[in-house]
Protein backbone atom coordinates (compact mmCIF):
# COMPACT_ATOMS: atom_id res chain seq x y z
CA UNK A 1 0.00 0.00 0.00
CA UNK A 2 1.78 3.44 -0.60
CA UNK A 3 2.02 6.23 1.44
CA UNK A 4 -0.62 8.63 1.39
CA UNK A 5 -0.47 12.18 3.07
CA UNK A 6 -3.52 13.23 5.02
CA UNK A 7 -4.79 16.18 4.93
CA UNK A 8 -4.52 18.77 7.87
CA UNK A 9 -7.44 19.07 9.65
CA UNK A 10 -9.29 22.90 9.00
CA UNK A 11 -10.63 25.18 11.57
CA UNK A 12 -12.16 28.80 10.94
CA UNK A 13 -9.64 31.37 11.52
CA UNK A 14 -9.67 33.12 15.33
CA UNK A 15 -10.34 36.59 16.04
CA UNK A 16 -6.34 36.71 16.09
CA UNK A 17 -6.16 34.84 12.38
CA UNK A 18 -8.43 37.60 11.26
CA UNK A 19 -7.01 38.95 8.11
CA UNK A 20 -3.38 37.36 8.81
CA UNK A 21 -4.29 34.93 5.83
CA UNK A 22 -2.76 32.15 8.25
CA UNK A 23 -5.01 29.00 9.84
CA UNK A 24 -5.58 28.17 12.81
CA UNK A 25 -5.03 24.49 13.49
CA UNK A 26 -7.34 23.50 16.85
CA UNK A 27 -4.73 20.74 17.61
CA UNK A 28 -3.94 20.20 21.62
CA UNK A 29 -0.14 20.88 22.14
CA UNK A 30 0.98 22.96 18.94
CA UNK A 31 2.97 25.29 19.72
CA UNK A 32 2.89 28.55 18.23
CA UNK A 33 7.24 28.87 16.69
CA UNK A 34 6.99 32.30 16.76
CA UNK A 35 6.17 33.03 20.07
CA UNK A 36 7.86 30.57 21.41
CA UNK A 37 11.14 31.93 19.20
CA UNK A 38 10.22 35.35 21.09
CA UNK A 39 10.54 34.46 24.75
CA UNK A 40 13.25 32.51 24.03
CA UNK A 41 15.43 35.68 22.62
CA UNK A 42 13.52 37.85 25.34
CA UNK A 43 15.01 35.21 27.73
CA UNK A 44 18.34 35.13 26.23
CA UNK A 45 18.44 38.96 26.12
CA UNK A 46 17.55 39.54 29.83
CA UNK A 47 19.82 36.41 31.20
CA UNK A 48 22.77 38.12 28.93
CA UNK A 49 22.12 41.80 30.05
CA UNK A 50 22.15 40.83 33.92
CA UNK A 51 25.25 38.24 33.41
CA UNK A 52 27.23 41.92 32.52
CA UNK A 53 27.37 43.50 35.97
CA UNK A 54 25.34 41.38 38.84
CA UNK A 55 23.05 42.94 41.96
CA UNK A 56 25.62 45.57 44.33
CA UNK A 57 24.68 44.02 47.98
CA UNK A 58 24.00 47.10 49.64
CA UNK A 59 22.83 47.76 53.59
CA UNK A 60 20.27 49.51 53.63
CA UNK A 61 19.91 52.67 55.72
CA UNK A 62 18.50 52.77 59.11
CA UNK A 63 15.68 55.41 57.26
CA UNK A 64 15.80 54.09 53.76
CA UNK A 65 11.92 54.33 53.91
CA UNK A 66 11.86 57.74 54.05
CA UNK A 67 9.31 59.02 51.80
CA UNK A 68 11.84 61.58 51.09
CA UNK A 69 14.20 59.71 49.67
CA UNK A 70 11.76 58.70 46.36
CA UNK A 71 12.50 61.76 44.72
CA UNK A 72 16.11 61.78 44.90
CA UNK A 73 16.36 58.03 43.80
CA UNK A 74 14.40 59.16 40.42
CA UNK A 75 16.32 61.72 39.51
CA UNK A 76 19.41 59.67 39.80
CA UNK A 77 21.45 59.82 36.43
CA UNK A 78 22.14 56.00 34.51
CA UNK A 79 25.41 57.48 34.06
CA UNK A 80 27.63 58.85 36.61
CA UNK A 81 31.02 59.80 35.65
CA UNK A 82 31.13 57.48 32.99
CA UNK A 83 30.31 54.40 34.94
CA UNK A 84 26.63 52.80 34.73
CA UNK A 85 24.09 52.54 36.94
CA UNK A 86 23.74 48.79 38.43
CA UNK A 87 20.66 46.80 40.31
CA UNK A 88 21.30 46.93 43.95
CA UNK A 89 19.77 44.85 46.80
CA UNK A 90 18.01 47.72 48.93
CA UNK A 91 15.75 50.18 48.34
CA UNK A 92 16.97 53.77 48.27
CA UNK A 93 21.05 52.98 47.18
CA UNK A 94 22.46 53.03 44.19
CA UNK A 95 25.54 51.71 42.64
CA UNK A 96 27.66 52.89 39.74
CA UNK A 97 30.58 50.84 38.25
CA UNK A 98 31.33 47.39 37.65
CA UNK A 99 33.26 46.67 40.29
CA UNK A 100 31.49 49.51 42.07
CA UNK A 101 32.82 53.39 41.85
CA UNK A 102 30.23 55.19 43.74
CA UNK A 103 27.63 53.47 46.30
CA UNK A 104 24.63 55.84 47.37
CA UNK A 105 22.79 55.13 50.37
CA UNK A 106 19.51 57.76 51.11
CA UNK A 107 18.09 57.84 54.69
CA UNK A 108 21.41 57.61 56.87
CA UNK A 109 21.38 59.76 60.06
CA UNK A 110 22.48 63.52 59.00
CA UNK A 111 25.77 64.30 61.12
CA UNK A 112 26.16 67.06 64.01
CA UNK A 113 28.09 69.88 63.83
CA UNK A 114 31.45 68.70 62.78
CA UNK A 115 35.52 69.57 62.37
CA UNK A 116 35.66 67.34 59.56
CA UNK A 117 36.22 68.69 56.08
CA UNK A 118 33.08 69.93 54.36
CA UNK A 119 33.22 70.86 50.75
CA UNK A 120 30.06 72.34 49.38
CA UNK A 121 28.91 71.42 45.10
CA UNK A 122 26.55 73.49 43.75
CA UNK A 123 24.67 73.98 46.73
CA UNK A 124 25.32 70.82 48.30
CA UNK A 125 27.40 70.65 51.37
CA UNK A 126 28.90 67.41 51.90
CA UNK A 127 31.18 65.83 54.97
CA UNK A 128 33.85 64.03 53.47
CA UNK A 129 35.99 61.73 55.62
CA UNK A 130 38.57 59.49 54.06
CA UNK A 131 38.47 55.62 54.68
CA UNK A 132 40.99 54.19 52.92
CA UNK A 133 43.73 55.66 49.81
CA UNK A 134 41.42 56.42 47.37
CA UNK A 135 37.92 55.80 49.17
CA UNK A 136 36.08 58.79 50.45
CA UNK A 137 32.78 58.72 52.46
CA UNK A 138 30.86 61.67 52.11
CA UNK A 139 27.67 62.25 54.08
CA UNK A 140 25.36 65.48 52.55
CA UNK A 141 24.74 67.91 55.46
CA UNK A 142 21.89 69.83 56.42
CA UNK A 143 19.46 67.80 54.67
CA UNK A 144 17.39 65.64 55.75
CA UNK A 145 17.22 62.63 55.56
CA UNK A 146 20.94 62.82 55.17
CA UNK A 147 22.83 61.18 51.64
CA UNK A 148 25.92 59.20 51.96
CA UNK A 149 27.97 58.04 48.57
CA UNK A 150 31.20 55.70 49.67
CA UNK A 151 33.70 57.03 46.77
CA UNK A 152 36.35 55.21 45.02
CA UNK A 153 38.31 58.45 43.53
CA UNK A 154 40.76 56.00 41.98
CA UNK A 155 38.02 55.21 39.80
CA UNK A 156 35.66 58.33 39.46
CA UNK A 157 36.83 61.77 39.89
CA UNK A 158 35.05 63.71 43.06
CA UNK A 159 34.25 66.80 41.12
CA UNK A 160 32.56 64.97 38.62
CA UNK A 161 30.29 62.92 40.65
CA UNK A 162 29.67 65.24 43.25
CA UNK A 163 28.52 67.88 40.31
CA UNK A 164 26.08 65.25 38.96
CA UNK A 165 24.67 63.91 41.82
CA UNK A 166 24.01 67.86 43.48
CA UNK A 167 20.80 68.23 41.33
CA UNK A 168 19.13 64.92 42.34
CA UNK A 169 20.25 65.63 46.41
CA UNK A 170 19.33 69.29 45.99
CA UNK A 171 15.42 67.24 46.12
CA UNK A 172 15.83 66.98 50.10
CA UNK A 173 15.66 70.67 51.39
CA UNK A 174 18.14 72.32 52.83
CA UNK A 175 18.14 73.42 56.70
CA UNK A 176 21.27 74.09 57.81
CA UNK A 177 24.62 74.30 55.94
CA UNK A 178 28.49 73.89 56.12
CA UNK A 179 30.39 77.24 57.94
CA UNK A 180 33.72 78.22 57.39
CA UNK A 181 36.18 80.27 59.74
CA UNK A 182 35.52 83.47 57.34
CA UNK A 183 31.55 82.84 58.05
CA UNK A 184 31.99 83.10 62.08
CA UNK A 185 32.76 86.64 63.22
CA UNK A 186 35.62 86.31 65.84
CA UNK A 187 35.62 88.57 69.09
CA UNK A 188 37.75 91.42 68.87
CA UNK A 189 40.73 91.68 70.64
CA UNK A 190 40.84 95.30 72.44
Amino acid sequence: MPFRLRPRPSAAPTADDAGAGRRAWNRPGRIDRTRTAAVVAVTGIAATLTGCAPTVDVAPAAQSNDPRCAPVMIALPHELAGKTRRTTTSQATAAWGDPSAAVLRCGVRPPGPTTERCVSVNGVDWIAVQEKNDTWRLTTYGREPAVELLLDTSRAASSTVLVELAGPVSALPRTRQCLDVRDVPLPSTG
